[in-house]
């Protein structure tokens, strides 16, 4: 009986704890380059279950897996799913600041996931929820640590976060700029061109918008393959805005 049971163990699935944080990481990494792909999120979201029993308070897993929630807010069209998911890599990413107060990427996926929560539950609620300082002061954290990081990335959600105020707070000014100084650094950010297109055309320069919006449908994906769909796909949408506007 003892040698049939250990024969049965042997037979069954092995879900062992993983070698190390660093391999559930270095899976990550991995599974981000494709994560525009539904298996690709699957197989990250039970990669980071079995990494976080085994190393619940390691900053390098902590923050990938905000990083992959975030992701998954930010393509989500139910605002259900989009609060939810948010506030998952909301609390993760808290997590990682926790862990490691002075890692850049814990402040930036805590700022990033209160932005998707946001929109998730629409701003001027999140402007009554106090997010805008929690917001602002997160972000200020991670350009401090390393503004370059994702392609500059914290100064990009800044001027993002000047177009998503309502008025009279919005600044479609410092929008513009913040945008711009992401675009000359990186001019294949295919994002930041499209943030700036929405800003000229909230700002009524449908011209200007249209030769931004032009750079994202007919810009490059070699930088970041999923980056670039998911931002083309919004470029459609705002292009169509565009072309109304121009009539």
């Amino acid at each position: 009986m003892r040698l049939l049971l250990l024969s049965v163990l042997v037979a069954l699935p092995a879900f062992a704890q993983p070698a190390s944080a660093a391999d559930v990481a270095t899976k990550l990494d991995e599974l981000w380059k494709t994560r525009d792909d539904a298996a690709s999120i699957k197989a990250a979201d039970e990669a980071i279950t079995e990494g976080l029993k085994a190393f619940p308070d390691d900053f390098e897993l902590l923050w990938r897996a905000s990083r992959v929630k975030w992701w998954v807010a930010d393509g989500a069209t139910d605002t259900k799913l989009q609060r939810q998911v948010a506030k998952e890599g909301w609390t993760l990413a808290e997590r990682a600041v926790k862990a490691k107060a002075d890692g850049m990427q814990g402040h930036y996926y805590v700022a990033l996931n209160i932005g998707a929560y946001s929109q998730a539950v629409g701003i001027l609620k999140a402007l009554g929820e106090g997010l805008e300082g929690k917001f602002n002061d997160e972000l200020e954290k991670a350009r401090k640590g390393d503004a370059s990081y994702d392609r500059h990335g914290p100064v990009n959600a800044k001027g993002r976060y000047y177009w998503e105020l309502p008025w009279p707070k919005r600044d479609l000014e410092k929008s513009r700029a913040e945008i711009k100084s992401v675009i000359e650094k990186h001019p294949e950010h295919l994002r930041a061109w499209l943030y700036l297109a929405e800003t000229e055309l909230k700002d009524g320069k449908a011209k200007e918008a249209k030769t931004c919006v032009d750079k994202v449908l007919n810009g490059s994906d070699a930088y970041d393959p999923p980056e670039a769909r998911r931002v083309k796909k919004w470029g459609k949408v705002v292009s169509a805005e565009v072309e109304k506007e121009l009539k």
